[in-house]
């Protein structure tokens, strides 16, 4: 997430690093908090190296992003969204905030629902169906908060937390994020799931609806090929905003022109896309050097995507995933289960899982997997070389290539439920011209 929610002076934002006015601004207002007791877990205060050593190792745990709250751009408050790990399949629909703490002094402002507010937007867009936190009981001001946004309180801890030798009470609660969502009790699907099979796993897949960009138009290739190019939109912007508009949670934007010419090709294309979505864009094309990719992080890019570049300089990406941990997704095409660079325009000698255990030890967020001769084509997923990439590695495949109905999606659906590295699949076509709607994928997927 970037930009985040505001008012005048007063900010939130998720951070993937920090610089040391940041660092420094961060751990004054945890020490603040802790001597107030103010919602930190820490009883005491701990110190600006303690602290940085613990920012900065949670800036390196995926499965726990750090967002931030400013009053006039310094930081005063922040909080942790919590991901369940890979491992824990029953618990993939649910995220947990955790460490939420405003400083005293930015107290009484509004910045805590504004964090709180950037958190609930952010776990949604990631497809989260439930966030959790919990909180002593003494937080009278943190509770009122919650129950005003929604949170709902469902159990106490009479043995939560340990203060001065005092034993305090602590409450849990959980807010609902999506319409729809549902659980499954005792394997049977609740009233909630209007018609979906009971096969379905309550762990949603992400759809990411494809934006692909020639000579500054939205178009879709078919097999990779430029010359066999569909024109859908020569603007943009206007396509990211309708793709945001139906819900989708993510956009998937490709340079076709700068995967082959080895540079960003479609610049102008792509920055209308990022300053008319809502939701995080990644983006693939062209990407060869850190200068390139710092460039369109700074840009507002949540994450590259990193392709032909795996292949032939796996070094520079091994230090982009180290310089931008959690923002680097490797892009695995393959033609007939051999890896496939320069825009798909040459076949190397690698099989597509032997480059996905190379790039998963790089520290790539997730792998993008695209059978080539599929894609664009309408004729379904290459179901068993996705799934078993995702059973090879253990970062999150991201299927690509070939949708072109509903049952596509649901084929995906069911083998994601034994292959749970599966985390979402990319669209094209079959959206622009209309033979899935947005709705009926969503809930297909979710």
């Amino acid at each position: 997430m970037s930009g985040g929610s505001s008012t005048p002076g007063l900010t939130a934002e998720r951070v993937q690093e920090l610089n040391e006015d940041d660092l420094q601004a961060l751990c004054e207002c945890v020490d603040a908090s802790i001597l107030e007791g103010g919602g930190f877990a820490w009883v005491r205060p701990q110190g600006r190296s303690v602290l940085e050593r613990y920012f900065r190792g949670i800036l390196l745990v995926p499965e726990r992003l750090l967002f931030v709250a400013r009053q006039d751009g310094i930081i005063v408050g922040s909080a942790q969204l919590v991901r369940p790990s890979r491992s824990s399949e029953a618990q993939a629909m649910n995220a947990s905030v955790t460490q939420f703490h405003i400083a005293p002094y930015a107290r009484g402002t509004g910045l805590g629902r504004v964090l709180l507010e950037e958190i609930i937007n952010g776990a949604r867009a990631m497809g989260y169906q439930f966030l959790n936190l919990d909180v002593r009981e003494s937080q009278n001001r943190a509770i009122a908060l919650f129950r005003s946004l929604g949170f709902e309180k469902w159990g106490t801890n009479p043995y939560y937390a340990l203060d001065d030798g005092q034993m305090l009470r602590g409450h849990y609660f959980v807010k609902r994020l999506q319409e729809n969502s549902r659980l499954l009790q005792n394997g049977a699907s609740s009233a909630t799931d209007h018609g979906k099979s009971a096969d379905m796993t309550a762990r949603p897949l992400t759809l990411y609806p494809a934006i692909d960009l020639k000579d500054g138009a939205c178009v879709r290739l078919r097999r990779g090929e430029m010359d066999d190019a569909t024109v859908y939109s020569d603007d943009p912007g206007a396509q990211a905003r309708a793709w945001c508009a139906a819900g989708f949670h993510w956009l998937h934007v490709v340079d076709l022109n700068g995967a082959f010419a080895g540079r960003s090709a479609n610049s102008e294309a792509v920055k209308q896309i990022v300053a008319n979505a809502k939701v995080p864009v990644q983006l693939g094309g062209g990407l060869r050097d850190l200068a390139g990719i710092e460039n369109w992080l700074e840009a507002g890019i949540s994450r590259v995507i990193l392709g032909s570049v795996a292949v032939k300089n796996p070094e520079l990406v091994k230090e982009a995933c180290r310089l931008f941990p959690g923002r680097i997704v490797a892009g695995i095409d393959a033609r007939m289960g051999l890896v496939a660079t320069e825009g798909w325009a040459e076949v190397s000698d690698m099989q597509a899982t032997d480059l996905g255990l190379r790039m998963q030890d790089a520290g790539v967020a997730a792998i993008i997997f695209t059978e080539i001769t599929r894609d664009g084509m309408l004729q379904g997923l290459d179901l068993e070389q996705t799934a078993n990439l995702a059973r090879t590695v253990s970062v999150p495949v991201i299927a690509s290539g070939g949708v072109g109905s509903l049952d596509d999606l649901a084929a995906l659906r069911r083998v994601a439920a034994d292959a749970p590295g599966i985390e979402g699949v990319i669209v094209g076509r079959a959206l622009y011209d209309g033979r899935i709607s947005p709705a009926d994928a969503l809930r297909v997927l979710s």
